[in-house]
Formats: structure tokens, sequence, C-alpha cells
């Protein structure tokens, strides 16, 4: 029980680790705080390339709390702001879009070029020392790769490149920037965001939970990488038929919220966002090579992908009401199995201590 207890603010090796307690997993002050300290200082996936291929095509999304415009500008510069009017907080887009000529807020009609210069502000000539020229929107950082457009609204976020750079060159032969968007699924269920990323993390319930999946996935050879920002499971396919085939599946994980599940010929990317404390919704975007195998995988991915995805909720809900028993207390992580939930969690509790010495 002690050592449980020590485990909410240490940092332990693999081998002597604990899961977090359940005391992070409820309550909207503890959300609130991860809003600020855990989302807002990360990049988030809000469009991919084509949506933003012509100058004025815009996307709307927000981050931790924060509505976010991304547009591609008439020099063909793609660029990101607050989606938040700097005269009384209205929206400048409500929805995504095509071609836009200049960003109109919706509440009073203050005008924007489409680099965030304000340059019309109806009826405002009675204002003493305001001038147009002087407002702007505040940039926000966009970063355009592998076919994926990020946004990080906190300055303290690091580099893109010291987050994804080292996914490049392992995911190069897949060539994921030529694969076209086909459709989006949402999973709605409840569970803290957390639940779902941990179960994420781990192969280990694979056997117990996913009895198809574990028929195309060589539990042997399953294995977890560890980077800074991010980990990789792998594992060789087998049995993978037509909408797997053969090969190698890669799961990459980038903290806090980003999945990126990469099989030949096709990327899933999953972004899970917290609806309450006790709630989230996971988003996947499927993305499929153009090649003489299109369809098949298409196919036979829809109804195996909606399967895994029931199997997980399940079980994500039963261990949400468990954690919120009172009568669960931290289990030590398996290290061969459960590296990934332990690197996740320690970037988190490197995040709590941040803002509760922010706090303090």
């Amino acid at each position: 029980m002690q050592d449980a207890a020590r485990n909410d603010t240490e940092i332990l090796d693999l081998d002597h680790a604990h899961a977090l307690s359940p005391r992070y997993y409820a309550g909207a002050t503890m959300l609130g705080m991860e809003q600020r300290a855990v989302f807002a200082r990360s990049w988030q996936p809000v469009a991919w390339a084509e949506q933003l291929a012509a100058p004025g095509d815009h996307v709307v999304d927000e981050i931790a709390g924060v509505p976010v415009l991304v547009v591609r500008g008439a020099d063909n510069v793609l660029r990101a702001f607050p989606n938040i009017c700097r005269h009384r907080a209205g929206p400048l887009a409500l929805c995504n879009g095509k071609e836009l000529r200049s960003l109109q807020c919706k509440y009073h009609g203050w005008t924007y070029t489409l680099d965030g210069q304000l340059k019309h502000a109806p009826e405002m000539q009675g204002a003493k020392e305001f001038r147009v020229e002087d407002i702007h929107l505040p940039p926000l950082r966009v970063h355009e790769w592998q076919g994926l457009v990020f946004v990080a609204v906190d300055s303290r976020t690091p580099d893109f490149d010291e987050v994804y750079g080292g996914i490049t060159a392992r995911v190069q032969p897949a060539n994921l920037a030529a694969m076209k968007f086909l459709r989006r699924a949402n999973y709605d269920m409840d569970c803290n965001w957390k639940v779902y990323t941990e179960n994420y993390l781990e192969g280990y319930h694979l056997p117990h939970v996913h009895p198809s999946l574990s028929r195309v996935l060589n539990y042997r050879d399953y294995k977890t990488e560890l980077s800074p920002w991010c980990s990789l499971q792998t594992s060789p396919l087998r049995n993978g038929g037509d909408f797997y085939g053969e090969g190698e599946v890669l799961y990459y994980f980038i903290y806090p919220n980003v999945m990126l599940n990469i099989t030949p010929g096709r990327l899933q990317t999953n972004r899970v966002l917290p609806l309450g404390p006790g709630r989230c919704r996971v988003v996947f975007d499927y993305f499929y090579a153009q090649d003489d195998k299109t369809q098949a995988r298409i196919e036979g991915d829809r109804s195996f992908s909606d399967e895994v995805q029931k199997e997980d909720i399940a079980i994500c809900e039963a261990v949400q009401k468990r954690l919120a028993s009172g009568y669960y207390i931290p289990g030590r992580l398996c290290p061969a199995r459960e590296s990934g939930v332990w690197h996740f969690q320690n970037l988190l509790r490197d995040a709590y201590a941040d803002a509760e010495r922010a706090d303090a």
C-alpha cells in the first residue's frame, strides 16, 4: 500500500513500477489541469493536407479548449490562429471550407486577411486611437508532415521535429503522404481518456480481449520500442488476409493522445479526446494507398476494425468502473509487456509535477 501511494509522485524503474493511482482518472479539476499541462503542450493533428490544398481552404478544430483555425494563405503559406476575433471573441469560421478570400467574424463582421491582419472593422470610426493596422490575429505554430497537418497552441510545446523526427525514417517506405483519405469514424465511450490510451499501449491484453486480432498479429514477436515522446509497438503479420496483407504492423503512439496505425497500404490515425472526466471520444481517420489492392483493404478493414473497437470499448468501460469503485489499489506493471504504459504514465507524472510547481 505504501509503495502504491509513493508511485503517485515518484518515477520508478520499469522492474519496480506500479500503475497510476485511480485518483488521476476522475474529477473535473484533474481534467482541467490535464488540458493545460498535457494537451495544450502537444502537437495535435487537425487536418490532412488535401483539405488545405488551395488558398482560402480552411479547417476548424479545438485543442485543449482553444478554438483553432488553420488556413492556406494567398501566398500559399499554411497558418494557424485562435478562431477568436480580437473584438469580442466571435468565431471567424464555424466549419471547414474552401477558397475563402478573407476571414470575417460571424458576430460583428470584423474582417481579416488570410494572414491574420485586420483590414475592416465596421462603424469603428468613432473609437479614439483605433487603427486596424495595429490589430493582428496571434499566430499558432503549424506543421505539415506526411500529409497530416498539426497545430500547437502553447509556446512551451517541444519543436515538432523533436517529437516526430525519429518516426520519419521508419515510416518512409510506407509513403504515407501518398495515401488518400477515405473515411472518419468516431467512437464514444464511458471511460477516462487515459484508460483508452493505456489499453492501446500494450499488447498484453490481445489474447484475452481480441481473439480475431490475435490471429493476425504474432504475439510471440510483439515488441515495444521507447523514444522520448513516443513509443512503437511492432508485430509481424500472419493470416492478414486481403485487408492486412503480409509484412509488419507499426503502432505508433505520440504523447499524449495520437496514434498512427500503419499496415501494408493503409494508415489509420487515432486521436483520443476527453469529453469529460469519465468519457472520451476516439477519432479514427482512414487513409489508403492507391493500388490494385485498395478495394480489398477497404472492404475487409471496415468490419474488422469495428469489431476490434467494440472489444476495446467494452474492456475500457469495465476498467473505468473498477477504477471508480474505491477498491482498486495500483498494481504492478508487467515489464515484458507494459513498458509503453510505464513510459506514458511517466510523461504524465512529469506534466503533473510541472503543473503543481506552476500552481505553488
